[in-house]
């Protein structure tokens, strides 16, 4: 039953779940925010800080903005519509992306990669210094999606990757998927510890602490995270060719998730190895390059090459002297 105290159905689950977000306290009796609210101590409810008014309304916001964890929003289509360059001219395309996609974003540094980036990131109206307007499904997305952070559609990797808490690797992934309410963590957490792993090339395990992770561990780690365990359909990354990751695994890992990847990069092996490559010049979108037969042949040469490069490293890593060019 809705009352003026509790204007959302109530959901026993979720009610637990944004107890344990906003650090309340729990109550597995509650069968209402009011029930909830009748059950608290005198000393839990001054601890709370808030009045059930308060309480029945942030949860019905809760219901509103948040979706229930682990499930994915239904995205089939993300449109960029053109705005402007840096001086004002109009871009020349409109973009639809679809998920599986990869497309790289190539151009020289201050092109605008990094605000192509940040408009999707914010899933821009016509409000952002390009002018361009992004679509959700066709649609232009409501406040829920544009302001709520796990509502949202889009997971960022940037080129710097800082962690603030100190726990282990296994800890740290067990927290997160708790937060998407899996019934059995350790199988996901697993997958997504031997994958970072993989991509990383230097070893390190679940005990491992987050702060003591490498550059390319430490992304490798959120590329995995964001594959596996992010909802998120759409994965925006700022330059992945300096730290370390097996880039093309990284990419293949996001295709077979189903992800939209949008990736700003100086490297020929990820910009060749896209489904599109976007042109970025003076703030816009110049062109839309579909890579050709004698690009994909030329992909195939350069992942030998890279292969021969990563031996290279790990021998040098591994403090070996080097006579020839691996063969």
């Amino acid at each position: 039953m809705t009352t003026a105290l509790s204007p959302a159905p109530f959901d026993a689950a979720r009610f637990a779940e944004f107890l344990r977000l906003h650090h309340l306290p729990a109550r597995a009796d509650a069968g209402s925010p009011e029930a909830y609210w009748a059950a608290l101590t005198w000393e839990q409810r001054e601890d709370t800080g808030l009045d059930p008014e308060t309480l029945a309304a942030r949860y019905a916001e809760f219901l509103t903005l948040d979706r229930p964890p682990g499930r994915e929003m239904a995205l089939h289509s993300l449109d960029v519509l053109r705005g402007r360059d840096k001086s004002g001219a109009p871009e020349r395309y409109d973009l639809r992306f679809a998920p599986g996609d990869v497309v790289c974003l190539v151009g020289p540094t201050g092109a605008g990669k990094s605000r192509l980036l940040a408009d999707i990131e914010c899933l821009a109206q016509r409000d952002t210094p390009t002018g361009r307007q992004v679509l959700i499904n066709g649609q232009p997305p409501g406040d829920a999606e544009r302001f709520s952070g796990e509502s949202g559609l889009v997971a960022q990797i940037s080129q710097n990757m800082n962690f603030v808490i100190d726990l282990p690797v296994g800890e740290f992934l067990h927290m997160h998927a708790e937060s998407r309410a899996l019934t059995d963590p350790a199988p996901i957490v697993d997958q997504v510890l031997r994958a970072a792993v993989a991509m990383a090339g230097e070893p390190f395990d679940a005990d491992t602490q987050v702060t003591q992770l490498s550059g390319g561990q430490s992304r490798a780690l959120m590329i995995a995270d964001a594959a596996f365990l992010s909802p998120k359909p759409v994965v925006l990354i700022d330059e992945i060719e300096n730290a370390g990751v097996d880039r093309r695994a990284a990419l293949d890992l996001f295709v077979r998730k189903g992800k939209i990847v949008l990736l700003s990069t100086h490297d020929p092996l990820l910009a060749l190895s896209g489904s599109r490559r976007l042109v970025i010049r003076h703030g816009a979108v110049q062109d839309v390059i579909t890579p050709g037969p004698e690009e994909q042949a030329m992909v195939t040469r350069l992942v030998e090459i890279d292969a021969r490069l990563a031996d290279l490293r790990s021998r040098l890593r591994n403090g070996e002297r080097i006579s020839a060019f691996p063969a």
